[in-house]
């Protein structure tokens, strides 16, 4: 029982490097995702920001992994082009778009009167 719970968090771990490695949006998402976490150290953010900081993070990564999900599985039940496939695929894209302007957001609010006050504007 213990070594299934142990294999179940291999093959996450397993299924996050797929996403790194093959996703170069997951490989932007990362990049972005170590700066903002640079910056949130330099700006010394409060704890509820850091908590802001990390949902975005974690709310984009999750999007992409399941838009990166909802991908395979449509190609492999729908190799030939299907216009619901396609749609499938065009929902779950969107999805990470939502995430990633409201992390945009999130960013902004926090740290432009960081950069605001750091250069007396």
């Amino acid at each position: 029982m213990f070594e299934k719970r142990l294999l179940s968090f291999k093959y996450a771990f397993q299924g996050l490097i797929t996403l790194i490695r093959t996703q170069a949006n997951a490989k932007i998402h990362c990049f972005a995702a170590l700066l903002t976490i640079g910056l949130s150290f330099y700006f010394q953010l409060s704890h509820i920001e850091w908590c802001l900081v990390i949902f975005a993070i974690v709310s984009v990564l999750s999007a992409e992994a399941f838009n990166t999900a909802i991908e395979y599985l449509t190609d492999l039940v729908s190799p030939d082009y299907h216009p619901l496939a396609g749609k499938a695929k065009d929902v779950a894209a969107g999805a990470v778009l939502c995430t990633a302007i409201g992390a945009f957001f999130v960013g902004l609010l926090l740290f432009l009167p960081k950069f605001f006050a750091l250069f007396n504007l």
